[in-house]
């Protein structure tokens, strides 16, 4: 992680860096995991050493010893949980975060770094995150969305839609896309903690993206170091992340669809449940195609809508009533 602050403890640098060229974390879980961490080693100085609450976001941790470290308690561990949620108020998708934070971070310390002798963190609790099921589009919705994209870069935007709608890649895979990624029908993404896999392309997508590239991607004066990205923007240079955020949402309200309930990752969401429920995909194809770690994570795609649940007990043989 580049430009860490200068009040940062040497052991909190190592571990940064271990995060991010020994365990090949994602540069936004990098991040999130030193923001916590210096949150919680603030909230620890608020209680350790006399530090103001009232001037949380400027304390520094500049003065934090291994030793101090080494004097953490379990007990501290649920006392900074408490304060995100009661004072910060942190969801239970936030303090989990955090409770992955403190945990790899103790126990680099205790394992690798080998500089406290025990870890606070080894019986933390990780606060329980209510099961939701995932926005997606219909396959109705799907299809309105896609003939709704219009404007000067209707093609390029017809492209980027029609990979999120049938790939259910990352917005940062998508982004990231250069030219020498796409042979054939393979294009090969970088997804979360740098892992390369292969997504194959349907032709909807192939003749979207064909269509582009002959016919709008711009053929010269694209800024360095931008020539090999896929999508281009007006000013010369790579389709940023908040752009491609910005257009979905964009062409979402043209098509009369909620842009406040729908946006980027709910398009993930949809391709992996249109392949699921109307490709009748096997979840563990799924999970490859999605990039997912755990089996669990996918999981969340196989629920069943409303019409599928009244079909099934339609279906039951006793369904209909006996006859008086």
């Amino acid at each position: 992680m580049k430009n860490l602050p200068q009040d940062v403890p040497y052991f909190l640098k190592d571990f940064i860096t271990y995060m991010e060229a020994i365990r090949g974390k994602s540069k936004n879980t990098v991040s999130e995991y030193f923001f916590d961490l210096r949150t919680f080693l603030r909230y620890m100085k608020v209680l350790h050493m006399n530090a103001s609450l009232d001037e949380f976001e400027s304390i520094s941790i500049d003065d934090i010893t291994i030793e101090f470290i080494q004097s953490i308690t379990l007990h501290d561990l649920y006392e900074f949980l408490s304060y995100t949620s009661s004072e910060r108020l942190n969801n239970a998708n936030s303090r989990a975060r955090k409770v992955a934070a403190l945990r790899s971070f103790f126990k680099y310390l205790n394992t690798k770094a080998k500089l406290i002798p025990d870890n606070p963190a080894k019986d933390l609790d990780s606060p329980k995150i209510p099961k939701s099921l995932p926005k997606y589009l219909s396959l109705d919705e799907s299809r309105t969305l896609l003939s709704h994209i219009d404007g000067n870069d209707k093609l390029r935007d017809y492209a980027i839609i029609t990979l999120f709608l049938n790939c259910g890649m990352r917005l940062s895979e998508l982004a990231g896309i250069n030219l020498k990624d796409i042979k054939d029908d393979k294009l090969t993404v970088i997804g979360k903690g740098n892992k390369e896999r292969v997504i194959y392309l349907n032709k909807a997508c192939t003749q979207a993206i064909e269509a582009y590239i002959q016919n709008e991607r711009p053929k010269e004066g694209i800024k360095h170091p931008h020539q090999n990205a896929l999508f281009i923007s007006r000013n010369k240079r790579r389709l940023s992340i908040k752009t491609i955020q910005h257009l979905v949402k964009k062409h979402l309200h043209a098509a009369g669809l909620d842009d406040t309930k729908y946006s980027v990752h709910k398009l993930r969401h949809t391709a992996a449940t249109l392949m699921y429920q109307h490709g009748h995909v096997d979840v563990r194809v799924l999970q490859e195609i999605l990039g997912h770690t755990n089996l669990a994570t996918t999981q969340i795609y196989t629920h069943l809508d409303s019409e599928q649940l009244r079909h099934a007990a339609d279906s039951n043989p006793l369904a209909e009533p006996e006859k008086s």
